[in-house]
């Protein structure tokens, strides 16, 4: 009844006639039965899971958010002596303490400033649990959780923000095209042998269609081609060769 035994993670807060003796551990050591007393701590990081919690953000937002507290006992005699269960005391503290800065904060910071937001959190928790021995490591927002009406309306915005990049885009290439056929009408001005070159391309490219009929006038430089070729064409071998 007097040997007693803790693991390596774990400590031995020791009482004696409700006097505070210290803290054992870890492997053998000894009580006497019935005088002595000890709460039994357990030095591993644990995981409080923090339930959702109903907040009005900065902005009149109401949001479900929930997260996680990763904690680990550093004083096991503060922890013993300073609060009765330190475990409800970190998850009641982290449920007030969430809903206060969540509370101070806009939706758009809340769904894109997370880092910051938990690192807020973690600074909080960890000053404030100081004094019970308790080592607050790690706090994590789970989830976000958004109104019906909010999640539409962000939809829309969002739709609205692709259909105005992609106008924008539209335009640019409108103008970087009128910017380069400006270009080309200057080019052939100066060059006209150049249009029509360019003319018979489009008429080769045309022509690829075999039941389309192509009428060009017989004024525009095409036309003339076209009817000196078909002149050369109806003209005696002859003439043809000269």
């Amino acid at each position: 009844m007097s040997i007693r035994v803790v693991k390596e993670y774990e400590r031995a807060v020791i009482f004696r006639l409700g006097r505070l003796l210290g803290a054992k551990g870890p492997g053998l050591f000894f009580i006497i039965p019935f005088i002595d007393s000890f709460v039994k701590v357990d030095l591993r990081i644990v995981t409080a899971d923090v339930p959702e919690q109903r907040i009005i953000t900065k902005d009149n937002v109401t949001v479900g958010v929930d997260a996680v507290v990763y904690y680990r006992v550093m004083d096991p005699i503060k922890a013993v002596t300073r609060i009765e269960n330190y475990h409800y005391g970190v998850l009641m503290l982290a449920q007030t303490t969430l809903r206060d800065v969540i509370g101070q904060v806009d939706l758009d910071d809340l769904l894109t400033k997370r880092d910051e937001i938990n690192k807020r959190l973690q600074d909080i928790l960890d000053t404030l649990t100081d004094a019970w021995g308790i080592k607050v490591t790690a706090v994590t927002l789970k989830e976000v959780r958004l109104p019906e009406n909010m999640l539409r309306a962000m939809a829309k915005q969002a739709e609205a923000e692709r259909w105005r990049r992609a106008r924008i885009i539209e335009a640019e290439a409108e103008k970087q095209a009128a910017e380069l056929m400006a270009k080309a009408a200057e080019y052939y001005e100066k060059h006209p042998a150049a249009l029509v070159l360019r003319e018979l391309q489009t008429l080769i490219e045309v022509s690829k269609e075999k039941n389309l009929i192509v009428v060009t006038p017989r004024s525009s430089p095409i036309g003339e081609v076209l009817a000196l070729a078909k002149a050369a064409a109806q003209s005696p071998p002859g003439q043809q060769a000269e």
